[in-house]
């Protein structure tokens, strides 16, 4: 007998390796064939290789085979395998053809690896169309803790069709047949209902209410359905404002006294006065008797934001027309009480054929203008008083010169249809004039920035002793430069002011260059933008910085201190308002409403259901609400938000799940 050598015993366990390989594989394909029925098939995975993982069907899906067979044919060759096999196999019933995979978009920010990845992507929210939404509101009573109870709204109803352009405090008939007076414009003015007899359901969008057109395309041309008004091309098509053209308005970008259109017009005016320069020297303008605000419209391309502002009158869409657009505008009126925007705001100040009577009352319209248009800066009239020699209009340009001299504007100058003048930068002429010389210097105690509710006054508000506004530098600088009237707002501060604005635009720096990467917001189609709480406008200014196609009205809220004038030193827009009433804009004004810290402010002063539907009424179908606030108000504004039929989702802040703030976006849908 031969010794078992070492040779001998690795071929033994080579022969023992296959066949217990050869054993298992037969397992597997017998245990496989056996547990396998019509629900649970082989499936096979691609490689790793691939970027997003796939899960493909077996050819072998719904066929039976003979198992033995298939062990006993494993021994033919390769070249016969290729012969009978074609390159492309299918099966042989089309109808068993398993569906293409769809198209795999990504969303999250988590790979396949489990790595961080910033080129995920955020579908764009479809605003849905929410059938038979119903009129009536729908309520339950739940337990509110410590044994009291609550009501919670579970649904507001859709107001009545006739409210679809509902502005709550200029639409009041009831208040303003209570007027004592209307003949110096009082009508026009805010005229809010009484406390508990506010908008209590969802303002409807008109029939056949459609997506906006995105800017700049907006500029030129809007959706006729979302503005369904022929008055002003009845009364102003002549003069180029506006025309219809099959479903659409367009916009010719012509005037009542540039029918030639906007953009000769402001060549003419930066001929006329180079130091105007747009867009650098002059960055915020304020048109008033706007039209469909062309003027403003066309200044966007030369870096100047224009407040437009103009009444609700007999043409009375014209502000609704400028907000469809993507303009800068407000329903706003000089009738008895201030503009809601602060001293010094304006470069320059526009009214061409505005219909307003500027001299009556002692000025006081003008002395209105004096108080908002910045030291040195500029007010264009473009009127028929300029140019035309009337009897009549030539005694209404006299007495303009006479009231304009005795303000100590300086007539720069008069060139065809218009007369530029410019504003002193100090307080030498007023106080050289003569004594008795009316109007008369404002009282020292007079707040020329406390704006709201107050009444006009027939006075000269004298300018900052130490040059504050005079002296904001050139645009875009400015944005970024801390200004002198910084330390005239009235706040608690521990730290100096400078660095607080510093600091609150490194804030907003930061957050909003987050959003543009992760939640990609250069992709969404924002034009019309509302910061409800801004501070010193620093998400404003980081719209800008991150180029953002938008614009943004910072409102300061009557609540917290005014730091309006910064925001306008800023190059920025802004304006007063008490969020416990109604806001001064058409129902679906803005794409983006943003508040932070808002809610757990104005909650110890009035039910935060009033706010939210105020928001619902101002936010365009399709429109997005950003919330920072709070953890004590997360909750309420949820339930709310789902009432009024809007997609609410809870986001943790940058600080983690731990903090005391949370986010809440939502996205409003439109409702039928």
């Amino acid at each position: 007998m031969k010794p078992f050598n070492n040779g001998d015993f690795f071929k033994f366990s080579t022969v023992i390796k296959i066949a217990g390989f050869v054993f298992v594989s037969l397992a597997f394909f017998y245990f496989g064939k056996h547990w396998s029925d019509g629900s649970q098939q082989f499936v096979f995975f691609n490689s790793r290789q691939y970027k997003t993982p796939t899960v493909s069907l077996s050819l072998n899906f719904n066929k039976s085979f003979d198992l033995s067979t298939l062990i006993n044919d494993t021994t033919q060759s390769q070249a016969e395998s290729d012969q009978t096999l074609p390159l492309n196999p299918q099966p042989s019933d089309p109808e068993l053809l398993p569906p293409p995979p769809p198209e795999v978009k990504r969303f999250g920010i988590v790979d396949e690896n489990g790595t961080m990845a910033d080129d995920f992507e955020v579908g764009d929210f479809d605003p849905d169309v929410v059938e038979n939404w119903g009129s009536g509101n729908e309520a339950e009573v739940v337990d509110g803790g410590g044994g009291a109870a609550r009501v919670v709204v579970k649904k507001f109803g859709l107001c009545p069709v006739s409210m679809k352009e509902y502005i709550p405090c200029l639409d009041n008939a009831e208040a303003i047949r209570r007027l004592n007076s209307t003949e110096k414009g009082e009508r026009f003015e805010r005229h809010c209902p009484k406390k508990g007899q506010g908008l209590k359901c969802l303002v409807p969008a008109p029939k056949g209410y459609r997506a906006p057109i995105p800017w700049p395309r907006s500029r030129d041309e809007v959706w006729f359905s979302n503005v369904p008004h022929a008055r002003l091309v009845e009364d102003k098509g002549g003069q180029n404002w506006i025309s219809i053209s099959k479903d659409k308005f367009k916009f010719p970008g012509g005037g009542t006294q540039f029918i030639h259109g906007a953009d000769q017009y402001l060549d003419q005016i930066s001929k006329m006065v180079p130091d105007i320069e747009f867009g650098q020297h002059t960055r915020v303008v304020l048109d008033v008797g706007c039209g469909v605000a062309s003027f403003g419209a066309y200044l966007i391309s030369r870096n100047v934001l224009t407040m437009s502002v103009a009444p609700k009158d007999v043409h009375e869409n014209q502000i609704q027309f400028a907000l469809e657009r993507g303009v800068p505008a407000m329903v706003s009126a000089f009738a008895t009480r201030r503009l809601l925007y602060p001293s010094q705001a304006f470069d320059l100040i526009h009214c061409s054929r505005c219909r307003i009577n500027w001299t009556r009352d002692d000025g006081i319209l003008l002395l209105e203008v004096n108080r908002m248009l910045r030291a040195g800066g500029y007010f264009a009239w473009a009127a028929q008083p300029v140019y035309k020699h009337e009897v009549a209009l030539e005694e209404q340009w006299e007495e303009m010169v006479n009231l304009t001299s005795r303000l100590c504007w300086n007539l720069v100058k008069k060139e065809g249809y218009i007369a530029i003048w410019q504003k002193p930068l100090n307080n030498s002429c007023y106080l050289s004039r003569e004594a008795g010389t009316r109007p008369p210097l404002c009282d020292a105690d007079d707040d020329p920035d406390n704006v709201w509710y107050v009444d006009l006054k027939a006075c000269i508000s004298p300018l900052p002793e130490d040059g504050a506004g005079a002296n904001v530098t050139r645009w875009p600088a400015r944005l970024n430069n801390p200004p002198e009237r910084l330390q005239s707002i009235q706040m608690d501060a521990y730290i100096s002011r400078k660095e607080l604005f510093r600091a609150e635009s490194k804030y907003w720096s930061e957050i909003i260059g987050s959003y543009v990467r992760a939640l990609h917001w250069k992709k969404f189609k924002l034009r019309n933008v509302l910061d409800m709480r801004a501070g010193f406008g620093g998400f404003a200014a980081a719209l800008i910085e991150n180029q953002l196609d938008c614009w943004v009205l910072n409102v300061v809220p009557v609540s917290g201190p005014n730091t309006l004038p910064v925001i306008y030193d800023r190059g920025l827009l802004g304006v007063m308002h008490d969020w416990c009433e109604p806001f001064d804009t058409y129902p679906r004004t803005y794409d983006l409403l943003h508040a932070s810290g808002l809610f757990s402010i104005e909650r110890r002063r009035c039910n935060i259901s009033i706010i939210m539907l105020e928001m619902d009424r101002i936010l365009r179908p399709g429109g997005r609400v950003y919330i920072r606030d709070s953890l004590s108000v997360m909750d309420e504004l949820q339930e709310l938000g789902k009432a009024m039929g809007w997609h609410v989702s809870m986001r943790d802040t940058s600080e983690g799940p731990h903090a005391s703030y949370r986010i809440l976006t939502c996205d409003k849908r439109l409702l039928k």
